[in-house]
């Protein structure tokens, strides 16, 4: 990111225009994101603006970034991870158990299936 407002800011003066020292520090703490916001109120009340001399600043937010990524590596490191082995057993006792209710419900329903072709094939006679 510095690299990229040094190139501008050297093309700029290059053209004539030249910033002070105090709107480039302005410049590059407003350009920081969001959650920066914190970092960048605590510069704006410990040092003087007017004063502060860019590299100060940028060491500042350097140091601060650096610690920013040691905090994740640690946090990232702190969440376990568990890995679950799958496994398949075949148990033949559960099979042969499937296997009983399957032929008792199959022998239940040709029961019921013999009595609705006896009852179609011998009519009741209506008296």
């Amino acid at each position: 990111m510095f690299s990229c407002f040094t190139t501008i800011i050297n093309s700029l003066k290059n053209l004539g225009k030249s910033y002070p020292n105090q709107e480039l520090v302005r410049k590059i703490l407003r350009c920081l994101p969001k959650s920066w916001t914190p970092k960048v109120t605590t510069i704006e009340e410990a040092n003087d603006l007017t004063t502060l001399p860019l590299e100060q600043l940028l060491g500042s937010l350097m140091t601060h970034k650096t610690i920013m990524k040691n905090h994740e590596c640690v946090e990232t490191k702190k969440k376990k991870t568990i890995a679950l082995r799958a496994s398949k057993e075949e148990n033949e006792s559960d099979e042969d158990g499937d296997m009983a209710l399957i032929t008792s419900q199959f022998k239940k329903f040709l029961k019921i299936q013999k009595d609705k072709k006896a009852f179609k094939k011998y009519p009741q006679k209506e008296e």
